[in-house]
C-alpha cells in the first residue's frame, strides 16, 4: 500500500521566486528533512529550487493543516511524488530538467480535489500554464493507463457517512437494501513521517452486495475515499488499530461514489454477523 505524505511548502506560495535560470548553481545532499524526497531515485538537488532558496536547510516543513502552500499526498497521483521533488529537489544534472505544463495537469486535476475537500486550494504559484509545453525538454506524466474505466464509480469530497454501534439486525438489512452496495473492509490508522494520520485498507475487500462496484477497483476506490475525506476517517478509527467495519454506499447520479453508513463490526456484534448469514436469503 503506498504511503501517504501531508506536507507543506512555505516559501512555495510565492510567485516571483521561481527558478532563474540565469543565478549561478550547485549541487548539494538532500537533506534529511526532506523526507519526501529522500527515495525519489537520486541523492542530489541541484540549488536554486522553485523557491530560489540556496540553502536547503531553510526549506521548512509542516503538516498540512497548519499552514497553506504546497499540499502533497504521493497518494493522490502516482507521480505527485515526482512533480513536487522536481520543484523543490532538482535532480543535479547537467542540464536544468523543468517540469511540463501536462505533468502540472495532471497532478494538479488528481490532487487539488484531495486537498480542497480539507480546506486547501491549489496554491495560485503553481497555475501550470507558467511551466513550459510537451514539446519541450521537460518531466512529462507517465502514459495512461489504458484498461477499461468507462462507467467506473469516482470518489469525491461528501459529507460523513453515519457511524452505528452495535446496530440491531435489522438495521443493517435495511442498510444493504437501501444502498447500491455493502462491503466489509479492515481499516488501519497510523503516523505518517511528516506526523499526520494515514489511512488505508488493510487486507482484502470482502462484497456482501457488490452493486456497481468492480472487484479489481473497489479496493482502490476506498483507498481513495479515505484519502479525499480524512477529516471523516479520523472518527472511524483509533490511532494504530486496524477496524474491521460494514461499508454501505451507492453511486450517485453524476457517477460518484458515496459511503453512506458504517458499522463498526466488534467480537461483540453478533447483529452484524446474523445480519451477514441472512441476507444471502432476505428479500428486501
Amino acid at each position: 500500500m503506498a504511503v501517504f505524505f501531508a506536507v507543506a511548502l512555505l516559501a512555495v506560495t510565492c510567485p516571483s521566486m521561481a527558478f532563474d535560470m540565469g543565478q549561478s548553481t550547485r549541487c548539494v545532499t538532500i537533506p534529511n528533512r526532506m523526507k519526501v524526497c529522500k527515495d525519489v531515485g537520486y541523492s542530489e538537488m541541484r540549488l536554486p529550487n522553485f523557491p530560489g532558496s540556496q540553502q536547503p536547510g531553510t526549506l521548512r516543513w509542516c503538516p498540512v493543516q497548519r499552514t497553506g502552500g504546497l499540499c502533497c499526498r504521493p497518494g493522490c497521483h502516482p507521480q505527485a511524488q515526482t512533480f513536487l521533488c522536481s520543484l523543490i529537489a532538482p535532480v543535479c544534472l547537467d542540464t536544468f530538467i523543468r517540469t511540463c505544463g501536462s505533468l502540472c495537469v495532471a497532478v494538479r486535476d488528481s490532487c487539488a480535489p484531495v486537498h480542497a475537500c480539507q480546506g486547501h486550494p491549489w496554491p495560485a504559484a503553481l497555475d501550470c500554464d507558467r511551466f513550459p509545453a510537451e514539446e519541450d525538454m521537460c518531466l512529462s506524466p507517465h502514459a495512461k493507463s489504458n484498461y477499461f474505466t468507462k462507467g467506473i464509480p469516482k470518489v469525491a469530497c461528501q459529507n460523513c457517512p453515519s457511524v452505528e454501534e452495535a446496530p440491531a439486525v435489522k438495521t443493517v438489512l435495511d442498510s444493504f437494501c437501501q444502498h447500491d452496495f455493502a462491503v466489509t473492509a479492515k481499516l488501519h490508522r497510523r503516523r505518517s513521517p511528516a506526523g499526520e494520520p494515514e489511512y488505508e485498507i488493510d487486507g482484502r475487500v470482502e462484497f456482501i452486495r457488490q452493486g456497481p462496484l468492480l472487484p479489481y477497483d473497489t479496493q482502490h476506490l476506498l483507498q481513495q475515499w479515505l484519502l479525499i475525506n480524512l477529516g471523516c476517517a479520523n472518527g472511524l478509527v483509533r490511532p494504530g488499530r486496524s477496524q474491521l467495519c460494514v461499508l454501505t454506499g451507492s453511486v450517485q447520479h453524476d457517477g460518484t461514489l458515496a459511503l453512506t453508513r458504517v458499522f463498526p463490526w466488534n467480537k461483540k456484534d453478533a447483529s452484524i454477523a446474523a445480519a451477514t448469514r441472512k441476507w444471502k436469503h432476505h428479500r428486501c
